[in-house]
């Protein structure tokens, strides 16, 4: 839908969060999304919504159905293949005894689990370890080395971890351990002495799949192992089916907040399918524990399900999630089902009480101003298994990079960072590291994670600012709505909705469709649930449709919205569905808002 009387889209200059509105199609794009909605036959809005985020005419219907047999390239494109699938082909034939190292969120519990059940098929009794989260830290250390190696083990498989565990993996080495590690984190020039190391973002790695999850790179591993096992001959149990694991890759690929393009988009669609099935009896009694109802969908891995998994290694046993996801038996998996969703509902009253301190903190620091370019707050009283979701909370509510620091009584503290578009906080970390202000850390251009003494927090915030200020700044006037298409309340529908899920998965490189709800009256609106501001929309044609603003009581979005009885308002957000006495229903979530015909 055009401008209206201006270069915005509906002419909103300025929104009740503080933007402007702008469409998410060029030119050609508009021309893209016309001929794909006319040879496809597919609603004009869903053509917008694919052509936004690059969809071409000629590509469109293999979009809409992707396959992992179109998008999975040959395994062996990855540096390092042919020796790790080599090397889990021995220890099979041979009936080794091996050891997962995993690390202790979702995607290090699926990877962990994936593993597992691949080598267990094969008739090997593999044992995971998990890092405690407080006492041990991110990564592989030597007293886990030696556990494993006075277990027995002869090879150690680390999955969504130690690509940087050079000193680590040598003690290992000595102890007669061959290590196998299949990741996905940024790594230096210098890598551990292993037998194998495949992980798409080394450095040599010419593969171009640097956004897959751990998950990932585990499932190619073993596509590439099953490969050669049937090309030996020397096993005689039947070739694992892997796509019955699909659900595995499909939770970790959501959860750890990889681009969803590609050979990923292909994992999360096959995935869901297969997760429908309910076959993995651990991810069944998470569903029921999450009170799921209807289809699962790639927003209930990272809002329901994902969650209880991380909740053990956030304030628990880190253990749990991977166990969960290795079990075949079902009063099992419903006790530690259980166990997690009551840990889940206690990271969240803690995840509550730390996020108010700590936007009191930013908000003392912004005062009347502009504030810091990235947002530092700490505490001695924080849990630093939570810190990344107070991280990632500050960063949605101010629009900019923000990090959370939990300090123990040795004076060191566990930070948590999460960016915006436009801000590598992977690098600035590695740089502050570099430059001796924290002691160690890293990450990706969206997420980092680092260590700091609290005598030097000074110092940390005023190397971001000046390191950060330009390209916050720049991300800043980039900041901006762009809305996909315009629809009313007579044109959302189920069948509308059900087709746009079809142009999913939606999540980090394949953002949720922005829709826009042009001049609409609201007829009733009230603060529901915990600070939600729940509204009824009539549009011009007599038609209204339920709509929600989540967390918005008291803030400049939720006074529009209850000040405005009566008042037409241009409306921006995005469709949801929920079950309700077994018929689905769609309404709107609604993410900003302008008075119609107000610039």
């Amino acid at each position: 839908m055009p401008a209206t009387g201006s270069n915005h889209f509906l002419g909103v200059e300025r929104s009740a969060t503080g933007r402007r509105w702008k469409s998410a199609l060029d030119a050609r794009g508009e021309g893209e999304a016309l001929a794909m909605a006319q040879k496809l036959g597919i609603p004009d809005v869903v053509a917008r919504v694919m052509a936004a985020r690059g969809v071409e005419t000629a590509t469109a219907a293999r979009f809409l159905a992707p396959k992992l047999r179109d998008e999975m390239p040959d395994p062996s494109v990855l540096t390092d293949m042919d020796a790790a699938a080599a090397r889990l082909a021995d220890a099979v034939a041979r009936r080794e005894r091996v050891a997962i190292f995993g690390d202790y969120d979702v995607d290090g519990a699926a990877s962990s689990a994936l593993i597992w059940r691949f080598l267990a098929h094969y008739g090997l009794d593999p044992a995971i370890r998990i890092p405690d989260r407080i006492t041990e830290g991110y990564g592989p250390n030597r007293p886990a080395i030696d556990e494993i190696a006075d277990a027995g083990a002869t090879l150690l498989v680390s999955v969504d971890c130690g690509t940087s565990s050079c000193e680590v993996f040598a003690h290992a080495r000595q102890r007669g351990l061959d290590v196998v590690v299949l990741d996905h984190h940024q790594a230096a020039a210098d890598l551990p002495s292993v037998t194998a190391l495949v992980n798409p973002n080394r450095q040599d790695d010419l593969s171009g799949l640097g956004h897959l999850a751990a998950a990932g790179v585990v499932f190619m591993t073993l596509v590439a192992t099953r490969r050669l096992l049937r090309q030996r001959r020397v096993v005689t149990e039947p070739p694992i089916d892997l796509m019955r694991l699909v659900d595995l890759v499909a939770l970790a690929t959501v959860c750890d907040v990889v681009p969803l393009k590609g050979l990923n988009r292909a994992f999360v669609v096959q995935g869901l399918a297969v997760m429908r099935r309910h076959d993995n009896v651990g991810l069944k009694a998470l569903c029921r524990v999450a009170r799921l109802s209807g289809p699962v969908r790639s927003g209930h891995l990272g809002f329901l399900i994902g969650p209880r998994i991380n909740a053990g290694g956030r304030i628990g046993d880190a253990a749990l999630g991977s166990r969960l996801l290795c079990l075949l038996d079902q009063v099992e998996a419903e006790a530690i089902a259980e166990r997690l969703d009551v840990l889940n509902g206690e990271r969240q009253a803690m995840e509550a009480r730390m996020l108010a301190e700590a936007d009191a903190e930013v908000a003392a620091e912004i005062g009347a101003g502009e504030g810091p370019p990235v947002l530092v707050a700490a505490s001695n009283d924080w849990h630093p298994g939570i810190v990344g979701l107070i991280a990632a909370r500050l960063k949605e509510r101010y629009r900019r990079p923000a990090f959370a620091v939990a300090f123990g009584a040795d004076g060191k503290g566990s930070g948590s960072g999460r960016s915006v578009a436009g801000v590598d906080l992977g690098r600035l970390v590695r740089k502050a590291v570099d430059c001796g202000i924290v002691e160690k850390g890293g990450g990706h251009a969206m997420a980092a994670g680092l260590t700091v003494r609290r005598e030097r927090l000074g110092d940390l915030r005023h190397f971001l600012e000046a390191e950060a200020l330009a390209d916050v700044a720049a991300a800043s006037r980039a900041d901006a709505l762009r809305i996909d298409a315009a629809v009313s309340a007579a044109g959302v529908t189920v069948p509308l909705y059900e087709m746009l899920e079809k142009a999913g998965p939606f999540g980090a490189g394949h953002e949720p469709p922005l829709l826009a709800v042009a001049r609409h009256r609201v007829v009733d609106a009230r603060i529901v649930g915990n600070g939600h501001v729940a509204v009824r929309l009539k549009g011009e044609e007599g038609a209204t449709m339920r709509a929600i603003a989540f967390k918005a009581a008291g803030s400049d979005l939720g006074e529009i919205l209850q000040s405005s009885q009566g008042r037409a308002l241009h409306l921006a957000g995005s469709l949801s569905a929920d079950f309700f006495r077994g018929e689905q229903e769609v309404s709107f979530r609604i993410l900003d808002a302008a008075v119609a015909g107000y610039a």
